[in-house]
């Protein structure tokens, strides 16, 4: 029975709550000085002052001197696409000099670009490219995450993908949800024809990787030129029937009303929204759907950034993720998505600090679970080196983790 007990933290700051919190609620936070956690099995039991949680530790508690540094949980990061094979730094410089990214698709890069590299890596090349992506991203603070397919867009290269996932998942140190995202692209094999290819993913795919309990989400990229609204009702409804929770990539390039069909279907998520439309923004407010905000991406893109700010103030529940990707968001950077959110999409410190952690973690379907310093939560904690959670901005870009600590062990 392990028992972890962190002290002298000069402040430990968190949203609280076991689902997300939306609107105004995103900028409140519990805000302690001089406090302490005390964590057993790798939950946290208990909160208090330093002075008097000291008496709970004996000989056979880890002790971890917070050294009057800053407390915040872990952060999750909700989408990433971070297994892959090859790169795409070439169309990086093609799409600053101007080719629209649905060109690129057109031509044979984008998505089947790194689709090519994909299928041609092996399961132990992958699992070895991950695992390094995600020993980096721990070093950022990120102590939970998503992770997708949809890189092979075939059966075999889809299945092995999320076999590592799993896999990683499993024998990693992180939290890792995992999602199927077949609908990522029409791959070559089914040119002109994506209702076929829609048809494959629902009548083979879908059953393969509920038999083997491979992802927790199913997602699609509803865009002008990839997957249509109703191509997207269909699979994701039958991914539904099948148990699996709903994702979409919506209203990315155009405003296709993807946000609105993921606030009609119970969607856990809605993701990118830089062309989202008012009325869905409304749909979005009024529905638990997690508006999941990629401000990387857009800044990759050299696009305005999702209305963030509207959205708050809508009423929506926001969360950030990094998008990590080989072609439009080459970065886990923590402390540029932070940034990016606060000082280009107008989000106060504090609702950024939620929506990279316990709103995060509801985009994952772990409300319940992460996403705050709370008894009954994961220990996952950050110590800062700094004493207070501003620093994680006003130190723009600079990474200021100094210890990691997972399910009440001391990572780094």
């Amino acid at each position: 029975m392990k028992k972890t007990l962190i002290k002298n933290i000069g402040q430990l700051v968190t949203p609280k709550g076991r689902t997300a919190l939306r609107g105004a609620a995103m900028g409140r936070l519990e805000i302690r000085q001089d406090a302490a956690i005390y964590m057993d099995e790798g939950r946290i039991r208990e909160i208090g002052p330093s002075r008097e949680l000291l008496s709970l530790a004996d000989g056979a508690t880890e002790v971890i001197d917070g050294e009057g540094k800053c407390a915040v949980p872990g952060f999750v990061d909700p989408h990433t696409h971070f297994l892959f094979g090859g790169s795409r730094a070439d169309e990086f410089i093609s799409r600053l000099e101007g080719v629209p990214y649905l060109e690129l698709l057109r031509r044979g890069g984008g998505i089947c670009s790194t689709m090519r590299a994909t299928r041609q890596s092996m399961e132990p090349e992958l699992f070895a490219q991950g695992k390094r992506v995600l020993g980096a991203m721990l070093r950022f603070g990120v102590t939970s995450l998503e992770g997708k397919s949809g890189y092979g867009l075939d059966r075999e290269t889809e299945l092995r993908q999320l076999r590592v996932l799993r896999r990683l998942g499993e024998e990693g140190t992180q939290t890792l949800r995992t999602t199927f995202l077949g609908a990522h692209a029409l791959p070559p094999e089914y040119a002109g024809r994506s209702e076929a290819y829609i048809d494959f993913l629902i009548r083979e795919m879908l059953p393969a990787v509920k038999a083997e309990g491979l992802a927790d989400f199913c997602d699609v990229f509803c865009e002008t030129g990839v997957f249509t609204i109703e191509e997207s009702r269909r699979l994701l409804q039958a991914a539904a029937a099948l148990g699996l929770k709903l994702k979409i990539h919506a209203d990315e390039i155009n405003s296709t009303g993807g946000a609105g069909l993921a606030a009609r279907l119970g969607a856990v998520s809605a993701d990118h929204l830089l062309a989202v439309s008012p009325e869905d923004i409304g749909a979005l407010a009024a529905s638990p759907t997690i508006a999941v905000l990629l401000p990387a991406t857009a800044f990759c893109m050299r696009k305005a950034f999702a209305p963030g700010r509207t959205m708050i103030d809508a009423g929506c529940a926001v969360a950030l993720a990094s998008d990590f990707n080989p072609g439009s968001c080459c970065t886990y950077s923590i402390p540029l998505l932070l940034a990016l959110a606060v000082v280009g999409m107008e989000l106060t410190m504090e609702e950024a600090l939620t929506a990279m952690t316990l709103n995060a973690a509801a985009a994952i379907g772990m409300a319940g679970e992460l996403g705050s310093l709370e008894p009954g939560k994961a220990g996952d904690v950050l110590l800062l080196t700094e004493p207070d959670y501003r620093f994680l901005v006003y130190k723009t870009g600079i990474n200021s983790v100094a210890h990691v600590v997972k399910n009440g062990s001391l990572i780094f």
